[in-house]
């Protein structure tokens, strides 16, 4: 599904699924004048609204504000062009784009929030209904905001990850092995796992393995794949995906 513009202009990112931010897009959002560019725009607020709406929530507390703060930088990166100063060679684009956002919140949230009141409209839909669900899921207190954020964005990369596993399996007629043979990508399937799995999908438990083993190697694949296009070069993935393991054990 691709991201679309309204009738009424409001940039309306897909329903579904990650679009993980790499340079070429970062590149086109910084070039209003290209038509390119707010697509561009809405496949990286499609990836990052919700890591940076929960570090917004736990420092604002506030739900209105942070709602209002989230549409509010993302309208501002589009029309202010602050996304064309992001430097591919200055580190990862997340780390840019949350000291983006702390300039925003020291800087820019009052006059925005003047514009609002002066009848601003906001240009992009977010589902922050399904975000505040997911916000209340989030560790009360043990996360300070700059924690949650790199740990949700990791935890939706890992997702997305998998969607794309589930949905390579779909396009392959192989949908039925999602489930029994999910807990094989970990590597923590047990050998009663193998057994249940081989027994839903008719398969003899040596076959199950194997089907398993493909799963998880492709994951990885798939997980590499979605770093690299995060950082400037392939000598970057292993320090990032050490990088994003602390995150997680932390």
């Amino acid at each position: 599904m691709s991201s679309s513009d309204s009738a009424d202009g409001t940039i309306r990112p897909r329903a579904a699924g990650f679009a993980t931010t790499h340079w070429s897009l970062v590149i086109s959002a910084g070039r209003p004048d290209e038509p390119a560019a707010r697509q561009a725009l809405a496949e990286l607020c499609e990836a990052y609204w919700y890591p940076l709406y929960a570090y917004v929530r736990r420092r604002v507390g506030s739900v209105p504000d942070a709602q209002d703060i989230t549409q509010a930088f993302f309208t501002h990166l589009l029309e202010k062009q602050t996304i064309g100063r992001a430097d591919r060679t200055r580190g990862r684009f997340r780390a840019f784009l949350l000291t983006a956002l702390n300039h925003f919140l020291l800087n820019e949230w009052e006059k925005a929030r003047a514009d609002k009141r002066g009848g601003g409209r906001a240009m992009l839909s977010l589902d922050f209904d399904s975000g505040e669900s997911r916000y209340r899921l989030e560790p009360l207190d043990e996360l300070t905001p700059e924690t949650l954020y790199e740990r949700r964005w990791v935890l939706t990369l890992l997702e997305e990850v998998l969607e794309q596993l589930r949905r390579e399996l779909s396009e392959t007629g192989k949908t039925a092995y999602f489930e029994p043979l999910k807990i094989a990508i970990t590597g923590d399937a047990t050998a009663a796992d193998y057994g249940r799995a081989a027994k839903k999908l008719g398969l003899t438990v040596p076959a199950a393995k194997q089907a398993g083993y493909r799963l998880r190697k492709r994951y990885r694949q798939l997980f590499r794949a979605e770093v690299l296009r995060t950082v400037v070069d392939e000598t970057e993935v292993d320090p990032e995906i050490r990088r994003m393991l602390d995150v997680l054990a932390s």
